[in-house]
C-alpha cells in the first residue's frame, strides 16, 4: 500500500471551528472558507472522515455524501462533536448505514468525543449495550461490513474505559497538547496499543495548537508527522488523519509542511 492511501482528512463544515465555543481558547485567525473536499484536495488526502459539528450537517447526509463521491474512503459520524447535542439523544447511525447502500466509498461510522471528562459521573455518551449494538450493526450492514472507529484523546487515558474500547474496530487516539508534550507522544502511544490488542489503531494529527491557542511550528509538526509515520511502519498504527480543513487555509507553516511532506512520502510503500 503507498503511503497516501494511509493517509485521512476530519473533515467538518468551513467554519465549524471558528464558529465553535471552542474558539474562545482556541484563537483560529481569519476566515475558514475550505470545504472537506476542497481541503482533501488542496493536502493530497484520498480518505475522508466526514464529521458532524455543532449539529451541522444534518440528515439527511445526501447532498454531503455526493460531493465526496470522487473520495476513496468515507468514514461519516455517528456521533459528532461534543456540541452535537442531538446525538446525546439520537445516534446518526441509520443514516450511515442508508446511506452505505447508495454510496460504496463509505466504509464506516467514528464516534466523536464519545468519551466523558475522567471526573464525569459517566464515562461516555452512551451505556456499553448501545454501543455494541451499533458496532453488530455496523458490522451486518447488508451493503457490506462497515468498520466502526471512536476518538480517543490522551487526557483520557487514565480512564477504565477498555471494555468499551474493545467495541470498536479502529481506535482514533489525538493529543491535543502534542506540542506541550512531544517527548510523550510514542509512550502514550505505545499504551493504547497494550490496550487494544487485536484491533486497528490510527493517530490523529491536528494542524494547529488547539491545546494552547497558537500555530504549531514547522518542527512541531515535523516531529509529530515522522512519528506518525514511524508507526505506521512499525506496524502499530495504519493511518494518520489530519485535522481539518477548517484550518487549513489559514496560511500556516504547519500546513505548508504537511502539504510538502505528503507529497514526498505519497509513493512511499508501506
Amino acid at each position: 500500500m503507498k503511503f497516501c492511501d494511509r493517509l485521512w482528512l476530519w473533515g467538518q463544515n468551513a467554519g465549524s471551528h471558528h464558529n465553535a465555543a471552542g474558539n474562545q481558547r482556541w484563537k483560529l485567525p481569519g476566515e475558514n472558507k475550505m470545504e472537506p473536499l476542497e481541503g482533501a484536495q488542496f493536502l493530497g488526502i484520498p480518505n475522508m472522515c466526514r464529521v458532524v459539528m455543532c449539529n451541522l450537517p444534518k440528515p439527511p447526509f445526501d447532498d454531503e455524501a455526493e460531493k465526496l463521491h470522487s473520495m476513496r474512503r468515507v468514514m461519516w459520524s455517528a456521533i459528532g462533536d461534543s456540541g452535537s447535542v442531538r446525538n446525546d439523544d439520537a445516534t446518526d447511525l441509520d443514516e450511515v448505514l442508508r446511506l452505505a447502500e447508495k454510496f460504496p466509498n463509505i466504509t464506516g461510522a467514528i464516534l466523536d468525543d464519545f468519551f466523558r471528562s475522567p471526573i464525569a459521573p459517566t464515562p461516555a455518551r452512551l451505556s456499553l449495550s448501545a454501543v455494541q449494538a451499533m458496532a453488530d450493526a455496523l458490522h451486518a450492514c447488508p451493503a457490506r461490513r462497515l468498520d466502526f472507529s471512536v476518538v480517543f484523546y490522551k487526557r483520557q487515558l487514565p480512564m477504565a474505559v477498555d471494555d468499551y474500547l474493545h467495541c470498536f474496530d479502529i481506535v482514533t487516539y489525538w493529543n491535543m497538547m502534542a506540542p506541550a508534550e512531544l517527548d510523550d507522544l510514542s509512550r502514550d502511544f505505545d499504551a493504547v496499543v497494550a490496550r487494544t490488542p487485536g484491533q486497528r489503531r490510527m493517530n490523529g494529527c491536528y494542524l494547529w495548537n488547539y491545546g494552547e491557542g497558537k500555530p504549531l511550528t514547522r518542527k512541531q509538526i515535523e516531529t509529530e508527522c515522522e512519528t506518525y509515520r514511524s508507526h505506521i511502519l512499525a506496524g502499530t498504527s495504519e493511518g494518520i488523519i489530519f485535522c481539518s480543513n477548517c484550518c487549513a487555509d489559514l496560511g500556516t507553516e504547519a500546513v505548508d509542511f504537511v502539504r510538502e511532506w505528503i507529497e514526498q512520502h505519497a509513493d512511499d510503500e508501506c
